[in-house]
């Protein structure tokens, strides 16, 4: 199938990317939301992209977006998602964090916190809490992985389960309808699963892009997930599962100056 100059081009973006929203695909091309989502349509019936919910992702399961990228992906969203979810963290409190640049948006937002305990995988989260007024960060050990320095592996799940902490603050790649949680790969599903384990409130922070996605290996469901923080409204379908699971769902949406 031929597609036109715009059809191409979104499609070029959103490889390059991994995801991009309908509004920023809207504003770009100057078109309605309308035509974006028939070009998103006709893109993903040809199995060229994945429809997700408010824009289009890589069609892919195995590989994540590369670091560099997903840092500076939906930062806005990422940066409103973790300054209310430090709004439900106290002082004095104990924390896991994992992998992800939501999580790592996180750390940034507790930065007037005092007295926190952390344990992370996440030399990058670690760097960031490290000077944190009356403080403690434990980095975990286990394999360094070169493409975003996160720590993974046996010896990391056994370090986790010394340890039981208040909160656990986790990103994650794929929610799917049904409410299982999916990442992409099977190391760092595992370690996210053994944060699980040891915290009495798990938080998972993911943007409007992670709904649906497509992703590889499960890591849990829901029904283990105290509270979902996201920034926009999520998809109808996973309404009833929020309500069947008890998880509580907390959105951040833009000011109105941002919108």
């Amino acid at each position: 199938m031929i597609f036109n100059p715009r059809q191409q081009e979104l499609l070029e973006w959103v490889q390059r990317a991994g995801h991009v929203s309908v509004d920023e695909l809207a504003h770009h091309f100057g078109v309605t939301p309308q035509t974006i989502r028939r070009d998103i349509n006709q893109l993903a019936d040809e199995r060229k992209l994945h429809r997700v919910h408010g824009g289009a992702s890589a069609h892919s399961s195995v590989e994540n977006v590369e670091y560099s990228a997903r840092k500076v992906l939906n930062i806005d969203a990422k940066e409103r998602i973790a300054k209310l979810v430090a709004e439900h963290i106290p002082n004095h409190a104990s924390v896991f964090m994992n992998l992800g640049t939501t999580s790592e948006a996180v750390a940034r937002a507790l930065q007037h916190h005092v007295g926190l305990r952390v344990i992370t995988n996440n030399p990058h989260i670690a760097m960031t809490m490290c000077h944190y007024a009356d403080s403690e960060v434990i980095l975990a050990g286990g394999v360094m992985r070169a493409k975003d320095n996160g720590i993974c592996g046996e010896a990391t799940i056994e370090f986790i389960r010394q340890f039981r902490v208040d909160y656990a603050v986790l990103g994650v790649a794929c929610i799917e309808m049904d409410g299982t949680l999916r990442d992409f790969e099977m190391r760092e599903t595992r370690t996210s699963e053994a944060i699980i384990a040891q915290a009495r409130n798990v938080f998972l922070v993911v943007d409007h892009t992670k709904f649906g996605r497509p992703s590889l290996v499960q890591m849990g469901h829901l029904r283990q997930i105290t509270a979902l923080f996201t920034d926009q409204d999520v998809p109808a379908e996973l309404l009833p599962v929020l309500e069947e699971t008890g998880t509580e769902l907390y959105i951040a949406s833009p000011t109105a100056s941002e919108s």
